[in-house]
């Protein structure tokens, strides 16, 4: 698969277990399977038993919906820090070398987020379009930012998830949102957000 092209997935009903270590900290694990959500092309793909280690750094925002619902939206980057091909039993990097490529991750995403703080700030959106009231919020994706902007953002509009927002050029583009004009008045409202920013 080429650089720039994306995946879309449906995950089943999955497993998600957290403990509270500190008010802060929380140990998690999570399993489920995933499935595409198209289909994949005859004879594309790696063999099936391929197995993949990623590494997943991501924001989890929430927003309590009653005593036993939250919405969750979560927006973040995977990397692989080893592979194994099918049919063997080892990964093709060591236990060390995995760690000191983790190591060598997070040096370097420390360098950007102290480079481009706005990463890690979401903003928050209120856009009236055709006599209806939207509020929400854009997500940034850390991997899409530069110069103090970001152009790839997660959307959530009156606790719905609309789907990941995108720059193209002077354009902005929601695959998932029919209404170009709402895209648009989404899109000035982040614009200017990151103008006043600056």
């Amino acid at each position: 698969m080429k650089v720039g092209r994306t995946h879309h997935w449906y995950y089943d009903k999955g497993d998600w277990k957290e403990k509270k270590i500190t008010p802060e900290k929380w140990e998690l694990a999570y399993s489920t399977t995933k499935r595409r959500a198209g289909k994949a092309p005859e004879g594309s793909g790696v063999p099936v038993g391929t197995g993949y280690h990623w590494f997943i750094l991501a924001h989890q925002y929430v927003e309590k919906l009653n005593a036993n619902d939250y919405m969750t939206q979560m927006v973040g980057i995977k990397y692989k820090l080893a592979h194994k091909r099918a049919g063997k039993d080892s990964w093709n990097a060591a236990g060390n070398a995995q760690k000191k490529h983790l190591i060598e991750i997070l040096q370097s995403l420390i360098a950007e987020l102290e480079a481009d703080p706005e990463q890690l700030t979401p903003i928050p959106l209120k856009v009236e379009y055709k006599n209806k009231l939207y509020e929400g919020t854009a997500v940034p994706v850390p991997a899409a930012c530069e110069n103090g902007a970001c152009f790839d953002l997660d959307i959530t509009l009156n606790s719905k998830h609309i789907g990941m927002m995108r720059r193209a050029g002077d354009k902005w583009k929601i695959t998932e949102l029919k209404s170009q004009g709402l895209a648009n008045a989404i899109g000035e409202q982040i614009t200017q957000w990151y103008r006043k920013a600056a």
